[in-house]
């Protein structure tokens, strides 16, 4: 039931806020499911949102994406068999759109009454249960063994010039939880050269678009200034790359889908903490901490720990198998 060819004649319709993060989560599930996807962004409005919860029928007129047209006069609806839905804005829509004799799979806790989905999918640290929810550790992503070893193939001969070991960053933004800014650029990029010099090998680090103008500009000039590499936005981005081959990694720890993404690969991963609080993350990190998969940098460490023996972590093809038992297809 795994694989594409078996779920070739399934078509997933998915819905929900247009960040890198939630796009990853859904398509990841779409792709590794064997589905055939197509991702429409919405952004409901404060009335719409109101309206959603509220009885189905009244909610029908504000099933919109954010271009505006109705999503169930949307052909690709239309020849849909599954509606995936993401985020809480995403799955206010979901369970709106949900009937027509299509299942409805929700991806993160929908803050709403669980009943309304026909699957709900979540991460341990989001303290859900239920008959209809399925729970891993990480957050679902589509870096399966084959993409990783895909992004390897592509991406070595690239850094093949530059010396090992390959210490690399992936670098998110200040969000609603956590904030970076050029105080932690600084301390991230002081980091980093420290690292370098103690190590050798080679710099490449990879900001988001949630990383400021003004934080990126300290840490390139911290890291460029040591003769490391920052992506500047042009070309592609060596995101998937960097998971693939490099040696030591360190990520941002706002961003639960680039952490779960960065411990499917095989180096060795550190937290960066930032200020802010986020109870959920923390549980998140902790529980990959007890798996031996992470450690987060310490207050007065100056440099990443010596790069320890790190296996994957992906509970994504749990998910799978039991998404596809549960709903028949």
């Amino acid at each position: 039931m795994s694989s594409c060819g078996t779920q070739a004649g399934v078509a997933a319709f998915v819905v929900g806020e247009d960040f890198a993060g939630m796009r990853s989560q859904a398509l990841g599930l779409v792709a590794r499911a064997g589905w055939n996807g197509t991702f429409h962004p919405i952004c409901p409005s404060k009335l719409a949102r109101v309206m959603l919860r509220g009885p189905h029928w009244l909610g029908k007129p504000f099933l919109r994406g954010s271009d505006g047209a109705e999503l169930e006069e949307n052909p690709a609806f239309a020849q849909s068999s599954v509606v995936v839905s993401v985020g809480g804005k995403g799955g206010e829509v979901g369970a709106g759109l949900r009937g027509s004799h299509r299942p409805v799979v929700q991806i993160q806790n929908p803050r709403k009454n669980l009943s309304r989905f026909d699957l709900v999918i979540a991460c341990r640290h989001d303290d859900i249960a239920g008959p209809n929810v399925l729970l891993g550790r990480t957050a679902l992503h589509g870096l399966t063994p084959e993409a990783l070893e895909q992004a390897r193939a592509k991406w070595q001969p690239q850094f093949a010039e530059l010396p090992r070991p390959l210490i690399a960053a992936l670098v998110g933004g200040s969000n609603g939880r956590f904030h970076f800014g050029e105080a932690e650029a600084h301390r991230l990029g002081q980091v980093l050269v420290e690292t370098l010099k103690a190590e050798g090998g080679s710099l490449v680090v990879t900001p988001s678009r949630r990383t400021s103008p003004a934080a990126m500009k300290v840490l390139k000039t911290i890291v460029e200034g040591a003769g490391g590499h920052v992506w500047n936005g042009e070309g592609e981005n060596p995101y998937e790359g960097l998971i693939a081959c490099a040696d030591n990694l360190i990520v941002t720890i706002d961003s639960v889908s680039m952490i779960s993404e960065a411990v499917a690969g095989c180096a060795p991963v550190t937290i960066y903490p930032l200020p802010g609080r986020s109870r959920r993350i923390t549980d998140f990190i902790e529980e990959l901490e007890l798996a031996g998969r992470v450690h987060v940098l310490e207050e007065t460490e100056t440099r990443l720990p010596a790069p320890w023996l790190a296996l994957p972590l992906d509970d994504t093809p749990y998910i799978i198998r039991e998404l596809h038992k549960r709903l028949g297809f």
